[in-house]
């Protein structure tokens, strides 16, 4: 079992950044893939970024790809997102989530089997 928290929102305006951490309780964190999920109001969950135990691998919505960097420190048992350019459309509340998702599955949210209580990240324009 691992517990997750996530902190690093805030207020920001856009073109800003911001960056998320994750971290997590647990002797296994390493063999967990994390991936970050967001919630905008009226919306449904919808995946970001996702990071595989090694960190060898790393996968990106098309909506962040190139302004979001997902990254993890295995001796802290800790991922981020690094967020860049941020516009008002990535407002929303972003969770961290820990499972083993196949390859095919890895943007799938109910692959991840634990979760965070979330970060509020609001971007203003």
């Amino acid at each position: 079992q691992v517990q997750l928290v996530e902190s690093g929102g805030g207020l920001v305006q856009a073109g800003d950044s911001l960056k998320l951490s994750c971290a997590a309780s647990g002797r296994t964190f390493s063999s967990y893939s994390i991936g970050w999920f967001r919630q905008a109001p009226g919306k449904e969950r919808e995946f970001v970024a996702s990071i595989r135990g090694s960190g060898q691998g790393t996968y990106y919505a098309d909506s962040v790809k190139g302004r979001f960097t997902i990254s993890r420190d295995n001796a802290k048992a800790t991922v981020y997102l690094q967020m860049n350019s941020l516009k008002p459309e990535d407002t929303a509340v972003y969770d961290c989530a820990a499972g083993y998702p196949i390859l095919s599955a890895i943007r799938n949210r109910d692959a991840y089997r634990y979760w965070g209580q979330g970060t509020q990240v609001t971007v203003s324009s």
